[in-house]
């Protein structure tokens, strides 16, 4: 299981900037995640689907991006942790407390046309030396151990 402890603001933003430039759907099908189906992350008038930033935020904090199996508390429980660094995370209409009236919401600006891009390939892992965990160089050799 994925801890988020040590993804910060900064990696969220990252992921939105990722997100942005690969466009939704190469995003999203580089990293293995679904459309949102509920709560969405909204920033500067766009939205982004809640699961798939944390997962790839949690990539820049970590260097693996965390699966959607991953998570604690399902998408609830991302829109906790983006909540808690400071992002505004939209539930959807069966989530919210049948007490509650609902809050009048802004309406979100309309995305951009996506513009055709080329399809990115997965991410490339690099190996490891079995002796002391580093990464291996071209040569397949590690440096430290020979």
């Amino acid at each position: 299981m994925a801890t988020f402890s040590s993804v910060t603001r900064q990696h969220i933003l990252q992921a939105i900037a990722e997100y942005d430039d690969r466009g939704a759907e190469n995003f999203l099908g580089v990293y293995g995640f679904g459309p949102s189906r509920g709560y969405t992350l909204v920033h500067e008038g766009k939205t982004y689907d809640s699961k798939a930033i944390l997962g790839v935020a949690h990539r820049y904090a970590t260097g693996r991006a965390a699966t959607s199996e991953e998570f604690h508390g399902g998408t609830h429980g991302a829109a906790e942790i983006l909540r808690k660094r400071g992002f505004e995370v939209d539930e959807p209409e069966t989530a919210a407390a049948p007490q509650k009236a609902a809050a009048p919401r802004k309406a979100a600006a309309p995305r951009k046309a996506a513009t055709p891009r080329k399809p990115a390939e997965p991410e490339r892992v690099a190996p490891i030396c079995p002796t002391c965990f580093m990464t291996l160089p071209g040569t397949g050799v590690c440096d430290s151990c020979g």
